[in-house]
């Protein structure tokens, strides 16, 4: 497992760009993702956006510093890809213009991943530290890029990049336990075990904050419309049918499938499982890596003892929990569309998911 897993979790070790270098043509997007929040309430902002030329990412420009504003550059695009397709107020639109299908469809095609804006580009890029030495927690962090002037919006996804940074411990705790496994060392194992629950109930925790500063009407209603899925969009200049994508959803994160793949949980194969898995295309391809080589590694079962063990399960069935729980109040008493910004039916996988993972505790 790289280093950088163990250290910033599924969080970029790169220090995010929260603009692009001075005098740069694309320094036009931070401008206009400074004011995304004010356009949206003009029902004039989709002839706005159809008037502008987005300069394309430049040839060539892809690692280091170059690959933090690439990502950047996915962030202000994406966000303004979502906004005019789900425009508040509006019917969606069916097609996406050239102007702006055309540069996003391409830095996706650079980044490997569907062109449209996940869970990557709304929570994992698009934040910032205040003190640069401080933590990577609530306090100290706030966000790039936003749809809504309303802090609940900056609170959404500021309380998911405090979980991401805590999954740094998850992961070291994983590359402990593979490492004991292989001594056949049941002691190191069950420590790691203790350490991966702990971190597990922390993210809870951290979930639990949700209603702190976001309220469940206003999230309905003012900013998750902009984090939907498409269905039928035409991308102008990019495909000659109508293509359809998953919105932004936590399903797109990669802490809870790598906690399965190691933890080895027997999921039922259903349209959930076949969903989970089609949420990796919208993953960062490292991470997809990363879960890939977490799924190689031996079962941990036989050699652990039952009770970390069983914490572990019973710390990820609590997070899916207090998800669940949100869901209910922030989604379903507000509902006309009973699927989530996915697409999927999620009330119904959400409380599959929970069972199946208190299933495989050891007895």
């Amino acid at each position: 497992m790289e280093a950088h897993f163990k250290q910033f979790g599924f969080l970029s070790p790169l220090l995010a760009a929260t603009s692009f270098r001075q005098n740069s043509e694309l320094g036009m997007l931070d401008e206009l993702g400074r004011d995304l929040p004010s356009l949206l309430h003009d029902r004039g902002f989709r002839r706005f956006v159809e008037r502008l030329d987005i300069p394309p990412w430049p040839a060539g420009k892809a690692d280091g510093e170059d690959f933090a504003e690439m990502r950047l550059y996915y962030v202000r695009v994406g966000f303004l890809a979502s906004a005019y397709v789900n425009q508040v107020g509006e019917e969606r639109a069916r097609v996406l213009p050239r102007k702006i299908a055309v540069p996003l469809a391409d830095v996706c095609k650079r980044l490997g991943r569907p062109p449209i804006l996940s869970y990557d580009g709304y929570a994992l890029f698009n934040w910032k530290r205040f003190d640069p030495a401080g933590p990577i927690a609530l306090g100290n962090i706030d966000t790039i890029q936003n749809f809504v002037h309303l802090y609940d919006e900056h609170w959404f996804i500021l309380i998911h990049v405090e979980i991401e940074a805590i999954a740094a411990g998850v992961l070291a705790a994983i590359d402990e336990a593979q490492v004991a496994v292989a001594r056949r060392d049941a002691s190191g194992l069950n420590r790691a075990l203790q350490s991966i629950a702990a971190s597990v109930w922390k993210q809870a925790d951290v979930l639990r904050r949700i209603p702190e500063k976001m309220d469940p009407s206003l999230y309905y209603r003012t900013f998750r419309p902009y984090i939907t899925f498409f269905e039928g969009v035409l991308y102008e200049g990019v495909e000659l049918q109508p293509a359809s994508y998953r919105g932004e959803t936590g399903a797109q994160s990669s802490i809870m499938p790598t906690l399965v793949a190691f933890m080895k949980i027997p999921h039922e194969p259903t349209g959930l499982v076949n969903h989970l898995r089609e949420m990796r295309n919208y993953m960062p391809a490292e991470h997809r890596a990363l879960i890939e080589e977490v799924e190689r590694m031996p079962p941990v079962r036989d050699l652990a003892a039952k009770v970390p063990f069983n914490d572990v399960l019973e710390a990820m069935a609590t997070f899916r929990e207090v998800h669940f729980d949100w869901a209910q109040e922030y989604i379903q008493k507000w509902v006309t569309d009973p699927r989530g910004t996915g697409g999927t039916p999620y009330l119904h996988w959400l409380k599959q998911l929970i069972d199946e993972t208190r299933a495989a505790k050891i007895k």
